[in-house]
């Protein structure tokens, strides 16, 4: 039987890691159950805004916010059927139609108050998430 990770392209190898991590931080330190649902992302972007208020440096959370992005790109592309892509350290996920969308750069935008990763997926689906 062949698995899910061996099946999909190497591109995936660190997102789906680091997407897996903050699945694993948030079952522990703030007993929230993360689902892979795009429905989970408000979640994540309510994290993501607590976080901001606190007001801790960018460099601080760098790591928080590049696994919320992965974690979102994991979402996005179960939800549409996409594929991560990588090139010179940047991950980004391309759905069938094409479009690559930018989970982890959308997720520090979150932390400027400029973002939504809950939106993001639902322009990356389509406007609506698969069931």
């Amino acid at each position: 039987m062949t698995t899910q990770q061996e099946t999909r392209p190497s591109a995936a190898t660190k997102p789906v890691r680091w997407a897996a991590d903050a699945v694993a931080a948030m079952r522990e330190g703030a007993r929230l159950r993360l689902d892979y649902s795009a429905r989970s992302l408000w979640s994540v972007d309510r994290v993501i805004e607590d976080i901001r208020r606190e007001a801790a440096p960018l460099a601080a959370v760098e790591l928080v916010l590049r696994g919320f992005g992965a974690y979102a790109g994991e979402v996005i592309a179960r939800q549409t059927g996409g594929e991560w892509w990588s090139s010179g350290g940047d991950h980004w996920v391309r759905t069938p139609d094409g479009r690559l969308w930018d989970p982890i750069d959308e997720a520090r935008r979150c932390y400027t108050g400029d973002g939504s990763l809950r939106l993001l997926c639902r322009d990356a689906s389509g406007g609506a998430p698969r069931p």
